[in-house]
């Protein structure tokens, strides 16, 4: 793996490995990072699921999308996550803890996974990983996490990554591709005093269920 160029591109947090997978910053310096984060914004089924704020389109604004991660990493209020393959380090996917409020010791989760990856567990094995870092190495006690109605595949994921069903949020998330719309969500959360989940299998289920 090339050196990192410069931290500010990337944020300061450490690398994540666990349960088959590598987790590390992405970088706005790499050109491979910027169109894995553009393929995976493009992706019909996360543009179903996900409007963003800013929506991303093209290289240009990949980059500055990643430049503002890095920033928010910087200033602690968000930290972002390349998801990979442990042994060959291909690219799966994205996990970020966001809107950190350490007074509170509160933040929110989102992931997506590339196509080609789906099927594999790898989003629950990143949540497993990730929402352990963030309970305890970030001193967090509540870790939430939302997704559309009608996401099933997401409420399963939350299930079994220890994340409780607490209710529906009424017009939360913007509607598929409006900003002018909103539809309800699921939120899920988890503690920091909860129970550990099971370990992941291969296919990314707890081994105990």
């Amino acid at each position: 793996m090339a050196p990192i160029r410069d931290r500010s591109l990337t944020g300061s947090h450490p690398d994540l490995h666990g349960h088959g997978l590598r987790l590390r910053p992405w970088d706005a310096g790499s050109g491979a990072d910027v169109d894995t984060w553009l393929r995976g914004m493009r992706d019909p089924d996360f543009r179903h699921w996900n409007t963003p704020l800013r929506p991303v389109t093209d290289r240009a604004s990949a980059r500055e999308a990643l430049l503002a991660r890095a920033s928010s990493a910087l200033e602690g209020t968000s930290v972002s996550f390349r998801i990979a393959d442990a042994r060959t380090d291909t690219a799966l996917g994205h996990i970020g803890v966001n809107e950190i409020r350490y007074h509170l010791k509160v933040a929110r989760v989102g992931y997506w996974v590339l196509p080609e990856a789906r099927g594999q567990g790898v989003a629950t094995r990143a949540l497993l990983l990730t929402a352990r870092w963030a309970l305890t190495q970030l001193g967090l006690h509540r870790l939430e996490l939302d997704h559309a109605v009608g996401h099933d595949a997401s409420c399963r994921i939350a299930e079994r990554c220890g994340f409780s069903y607490e209710g529906t949020l009424r017009g939360a998330v913007f509607q598929e591709g409006r900003h002018d719309a909103f539809r309800d969500a699921h939120l899920h959360a988890r503690l920091a005093t909860d129970p550990e989940p099971e370990p992941a299998g291969p296919d990314g289920r707890n081994t105990g269920m």
